[in-house]
């Protein structure tokens, strides 16, 4: 083969690349404008730009492979004031495309509600999510995921608070059956009666982020993983308020196991128990057969059982009073 010849593929594969890249646009969307619209134009590649304010009622469905929404000037809010899309959220992403990649910057999702009471400020289906510097609050779940096997959904420097009193069982992030969750340096706080954290997710990476449910928090578990999966949990603050409907603070496997593999890695996390009653720190249940638990160079304060953490492995278990001069 020609010189010529082997070079055709990479010319047109670059020439196709390129007008990829140039078909890209940056859209515009101001307080007064259609989000359903703005994504109703909105082609693979494209960004959406929505400026600082209030968007009541303004829902919509992401159904491309790639796209970005980002929030400019401040931090957009998007009210969903008794409205949503597919009766499920006030953004549904679900993309029918292998590789799909969908990125959320600096946006603010509030107040969904549903029929079903199951409403999300994201509902999470198909392809790959990336939620980035962005808030959830009041919704009767933050972000709701499907349970498609290859999904990934990653977050980051992200808030999730405020669960409504009036839902039967409002968690801040619920991962479903997923290929992996990722959650980094992020905030969790004030939940009630449901989860701050639930995922069964195969894969779930936890890591230098702050589940402290507060003061006026009332929520059940701190995390969850009902099924077990791959589970990583490393570097977080983890906080059950006095408050809580339920003592356990990390739950590994109550739901019990399937076919997936299991390991749990907890490590270098302070967990504190602010309630009057023992609490226990974390919950694993026993499997058929053994499998990786890597419990090490924790702090549990409160009173509690540490789970089979033990001093051995660099654990520290003290009284809440010792917490004011270690406080994370």
């Amino acid at each position: 083969m020609s010189v010529a010849r082997r070079a055709l593929p990479v010319l047109l594969l670059s020439l196709l690349l390129a007008t990829r890249l140039a078909a890209a646009a940056t859209l515009s969307l101001s307080p007064g404008q259609n989000l359903a619209a703005a994504l109703a134009r909105a082609v693979d590649g494209d960004t959406i730009e929505i400026a600082a304010g209030t968007y009541r009622g303004e829902v919509g469905v992401v159904v491309q492979q790639r796209l970005t929404l980002r929030g400019v000037g401040g931090r957009p809010v998007l009210q969903a004031d008794g409205r949503s899309a597919e009766g499920k959220a006030i953004l549904v992403v679900r993309s029918a495309h292998e590789g799909s990649d969908i990125r959320i910057e600096n946006i603010e999702f509030r107040g969904a509600r549903v029929a079903d009471r199951n409403g999300a400020g994201i509902r999470f289906e198909r392809g790959r999510l990336q939620v980035l510097r962005c808030a959830f609050a009041d919704n009767e779940n933050g972000i709701l995921t499907a349970g498609f096997a290859d999904a990934e959904l990653a977050i980051s420097d992200s808030d999730f608070s405020a669960a409504p009193a009036a839902t039967p069982l409002p968690h801040l992030l619920y991962a479903g059956h997923i290929a992996k969750l990722t959650v980094t340096g992020s905030r969790f706080s004030g939940g009630r009666d449901g989860h701050l954290l639930k995922s069964r997710a195969r894969v779930s990476e936890i890591r230098n982020s702050r589940f402290v449910d507060g003061p006026d928090g009332q929520a059940a578990y701190e995390l969850e993983f009902p099924n077990g999966g791959q589970v990583t949990v490393v570097g977080n603050v983890i906080g059950q308020s006095a408050g809580t409907s339920n003592p356990t603070i990390v739950s590994f496997g109550a739901e019990g196991y399937d076919d997936r593999p299991l390991a749990l890695v907890f490590t270098d996390n302070t967990v504190i128990n602010e309630a009057p009653r023992p609490a226990v720190f974390l919950r694993i249940r026993e499997a058929v057969q053994p499998f990786e638990q890597r419990l090490q160079n924790n702090r549990f304060f409160g009173p509690g059982e540490t789970g089979g953490a033990t001093p051995a492995q660099g654990n520290l278990a003290a009284p809440l009073s010792a917490l004011a001069s270690a406080r994370p």
